[in-house]
């Protein structure tokens, strides 16, 4: 028998905080049609109001900010001093797409090469009712980059939050109804795997952006193609983001960056850094920085304060990531973090201690597959060629970052260069990490999925193109 609801647990405690009943397949359906009847309306709001309304949901978000970061770290386990970056990350990316909204989404016109007696300009049209599933880590940053442009670009959105984090979900709606978006327009439908599958097949559906892992987005294009209208998939996917150390970098500053791009979050970003490549000459004293910060952490209950590593998201995930660390262990792993430096990180609970791992290599799960946890694999190498063969040897491609004196060293900029021309992945950084800019497309290569979100690109999957084609004189 189906699931009729669901239940969101408390990471850290183990305890239930809210429950969502799913709906039934005739009222799944009543509400894509409200959507659908919803959005042609919605569509010939001039653009301009409906950027307005969408500066106004900015304020109402931050009117809706005060129970903020306490709600997120009950729903998602991350340290609750953490909490307030989420909202400015969020009304950062929201403040950027609304300034490109009007460029992006205005007719082009041909008048340059236009003939006489014809006008031709080409219109962006919205796609209709899209579908946003959105994961938990980062689950108003990740809602913002889709939902917020999508009703911008005059479609109607329904929005699947995962089961763990409901609330911020129902909170990012709220926002944008009491900014003057539409009830219909901005739907938040909790749904069980079955009824997901069912709205991505559903015919009035026309596009889905999907975040989440490798096994949900082959489900989601299986389901997107099943349904034969040839809607449009958008998939962000999973990551093992590499990064390379060379010679000349700045020690001190990489290893802390490199530090808080592993295990910020518990190592559960989308390109949080899990692998690192370290050149020879610098490998040694390198890994004494990384460890002896690492040691630092403060892991333990999200509620307070002083944390900065709380749990991981549940019971399997700790226990998988524990395995994968185990196994390279056993593998020939050196294991540098003293495991009684986190009593708290016992089997059973999802205290997952921060681990830093030596004498690894690509035969070991930890240097190629997923880990979303706040674990990090050091592996020494002796050129730059060897670590772009290394950080391409991965079944995905989200981000990579290289750390060197780019900024005083003109040989060290054209190798950086080299990194970027030849790293197979959707972002390169030069001396950072683990961050989206709003103004750069966002998107992955392989199996980290495609489409673009953010930029004044992202408006591009929003929307289809329409050719108008004029000619003024017949005579």
């Amino acid at each position: 028998m189906s699931a009729t609801s669901q239940t969101t647990i408390i990471p850290h405690s183990q305890e239930p905080l809210v429950t969502r009943n799913y709906p039934t397949v005739a009222e799944l359906d009543g509400f894509v049609d409200k959507a659908q009847v919803a959005q042609k309306s919605w569509a010939k709001v001039p653009l301009t109001d409906r950027i307005a309304i969408a500066k106004k949901f900015s304020d109402e978000l931050k009117a809706l900010s005060n129970d903020f970061a306490s709600e997120l770290t009950m729903q998602i386990g991350r340290p609750i001093s953490q909490g307030a970056g989420e909202l400015r990350g969020t009304l950062e990316r929201a403040d950027y797409m609304i300034s490109v909204a009007e460029a992006a989404l205005a007719d082009t016109p041909l008048t340059d090469t236009d003939k006489p007696g014809f006008r031709r300009y080409i219109k962006r049209v919205p796609l209709g009712v899209i579908l946003v599933i959105a994961p938990w880590n980062y689950p108003f940053l990740t809602t913002v980059n889709s939902v917020l442009p999508g009703i911008i670009a005059g479609n109607a959105v329904l929005l699947k939050p995962s089961p763990q984090s409901p609330l911020a979900a129902e909170r990012f709606a709220l926002a944008l109804t009491k900014a003057g978006v539409p009830a219909d327009i901005i739907q938040v439908l909790h749904l069980s795997p079955e009824l997901v599958k069912h709205t991505v097949e559903h015919p009035s559906v026309k596009f889905v952006s999907f975040t989440g892992s490798v096994a949900g987005g082959q489900a989601i294009e299986e389901a997107a193609t099943a349904s034969k209208s040839f809607k449009s998939v958008a998939l962000e996917l999973g990551g093992k983001d590499p990064a390379y150390v060379r010679p000349d970098a700045d020690l001190d500053y990489t290893a802390g960056e490199l530090v808080d791009g592993a295990m910020f979050n518990s190592g559960q970003s989308c390109c949080a850094v899990e692998r690192i490549y370290v050149h020879e000459s610098v490998f040694d004293a390198f890994v004494e920085k990384f460890v002896n910060i690492t040691k630092g952490y403060k892991l333990g209950d999200p509620t307070l304060p002083e944390t900065n590593l709380g749990p991981v998201i549940s019971l399997a995930s700790a226990e998988r990531i524990r395995k994968q660390v185990e196994d390279a262990v056993k593998a020939g792993a050196k294991a540098l973090i003293p495991s009684d430096l986190f009593p708290i990180a016992q089997a059973g609970t999802t205290y997952v201690a921060p681990q830093v791992l030596v004498n690894v290599d690509h035969s070991m799960d930890v240097m190629k597959e997923e880990t979303f946890g706040p674990v990090v694999g050091i592996m020494k190498v002796s050129s730059d060629e060897e670590a772009i063969k290394l950080m391409n040897d991965s079944p995905y491609g989200l981000t990579a970052s290289v750390w060197t004196n780019a900024d005083k060293n003109a040989d060290s900029q054209e190798a950086f260069y080299k990194f970027a021309d030849e790293l197979e992945t959707g972002t390169v950084f030069l001396n950072r990490c683990d961050y989206l800019d709003p103004a750069l497309p966002w998107n992955g290569v392989k199996d980290s999925g495609r489409g673009c979100s953010l930029s004044k690109l992202g408006y591009d999957q929003l929307t289809h193109l329409k050719s108008v084609h004029m000619k003024i004189k017949t005579a």
